[in-house]
């Protein structure tokens, strides 16, 4: 998927590579998949229907592309799982040298180990915020660690993780999850301050992965592993409104879209959920001016500046 187009049919002055604050890199991979199938058909979904988006946004009153985003040729060295990861790495850990903030949209889960991996090596005292339905901490599963189902194992090994909207998961994995930081589904229906539990553990910095079958069924059907009893649009924006207002949320990535012809409105979701993410994000920037927005990303700029050794 190489590109010559703009995010979103955004103006090119927006959409360039040197000037834009944001690079969105898609992942269309789906090698270790083991139910539905189509997630590698998720980039191109999600970008057409950005292009069929409207660019302003109600909530924050901005048009947050005038930040530039900058589309990305997409990762496709898919050799292995593990060349994946690696490439995934090598990509991402390039960008955030630049000063961007990178986000991907897959593509299955497996992707976000390599970009975890990355910015747990560029910034102090990571936490990981997963919204998913399934825990994914499977040390190897169908011959490779890199497998989507061992998506979060690393993570929980190395930065401050927690998991939201928790439905479904194999028994082996309760003997590495920290219960502490995991927020189940069917508990959250009953526990009117999960959200705040959720925010006091995290750290300030956060990397944000979510996986759309966080989401219940009845308003994204199209994951390759849908289970009932997620979360809704609203609940889902007001949580990560609160996530993007109190902490430096350093980069973020949406996987797990399986488009079908039948129903294209999960596309338009994934692609309204990533440019509620951005809008979010830079919501600081004009409530505050650029004093407000920079101090927030101190701890990023602090961590770019140590990079001087990563090979071009």
């Amino acid at each position: 998927m190489k590109t010559t187009k703009t995010y979103a049919g955004i103006p090119k002055e927006y959409g360039s590579a040197e000037k834009a604050k944001v690079v969105l890199l898609p992942v269309p991979y789906d090698g270790t998949s083991t139910w539905g199938k189509g997630a590698d058909k998720g980039p191109e979904a999600f970008l057409e229907a950005s292009d069929n988006m409207e660019t302003y946004d109600i909530e924050t009153d901005s048009e947050v592309y005038k930040e530039g985003i900058y589309l990305a040729d997409a990762i496709n060295d898919f050799a292995t799982p593990e060349t994946m990861v690696n490439a995934v790495h090598k990509m991402v850990k390039e960008y955030i040298k630049r000063n961007k903030l990178v986000t991907m949209v897959g593509g299955e889960h497996s992707i976000s180990i390599g970009a975890i991996r990355a910015f747990n090596e560029c910034f102090d005292d990571l936490t990981v915020l997963q919204l998913d339905a399934h825990t994914d901490l499977r040390k190897e599963y169908n011959g490779t660690k890199y497998n989507h189902a061992c998506a979060m194992y690393e993570a929980n090994e190395t930065t401050n993780l927690v998991q939201v909207g928790i439905r479904s998961m194999d028994h082996t994995e309760t003997l590495v999850m920290d219960k502490d930081k995991v927020f189940f589904a069917h508990e959250m229906v009953s526990d009117d301050f999960w959200m705040d539990s959720a925010l006091d553990l995290m750290t300030d910095n956060v990397y944000i992965t979510f996986d759309l079958d966080a989401l219940d069924p009845s308003i994204m059907p199209s994951t390759g592993t849908p289970e009932p009893g997620g979360l809704f649009w609203y609940e889902t924006l007001d949580f990560l409104k609160r996530v993007f207002e109190e902490k430096n949320v350093v980069g973020f990535d949406i996987v797990e879209l399986c488009p079908n012809n039948v129903d294209r409105s999960s596309d338009f979701l994934a692609a309204k959920l990533y440019y509620k993410m951005l809008s979010y994000k830079f919501l600081k920037e004009t409530e505050y001016g650029e004093e407000g927005f920079d101090s927030g990303k101190s701890d990023y700029k602090k961590s770019v500046n140590q990079l001087d050794d990563f090979d071009e």
